[in-house]
């Protein structure tokens, strides 16, 4: 039985997301400090996030919801990360490392997503 978010593995693989693309978006131009920087960091830091809030809600329903934002932030991220490539900002064994992870996660996600929607009513 997990007691808390932080022991989930999607979680944990969601914050392994938000690491990875906080260090590849490090070396990235300050004209992008506002632009691609900023928006990588933030889809990928709310795939957690929401994982987290998920975990706090009281019903299946509004959990389904918390983990489908966080669904969503998954393929924002992805896109993000497409771009970057396509621009020559990020190489792309990096993408593919990070996307795998993605990838893991929104599997988990929907598995959760698919238990929880056959709990309600």
């Amino acid at each position: 039985m997990i007691n808390d978010f932080t022991e989930m593995p999607v979680w944990q693989k969601a914050m392994d997301i938000a690491e990875k693309c906080f260090n590849i978006s490090e070396p990235l131009p300050r004209k992008e400090d506002y632009a691609l920087t900023s928006q990588l960091r933030r889809s990928a830091e709310s795939i957690s996030a929401n994982i987290a809030e998920g975990f706090g809600r009281r019903t299946s329903k509004d959990k389904s919801r918390f983990y489908d934002i966080s669904r969503g932030s998954a393929f924002e991220t992805k896109s993000h990360l497409i771009y970057g490539v396509r621009v020559k900002y990020f190489k792309e064994t990096d993408y593919l490392e990070i996307k795998n992870i993605i990838d893991e996660v929104i599997h988990e996600i929907n598995k959760i997503t698919s238990y929880l929607n056959r709990q309600q009513p």
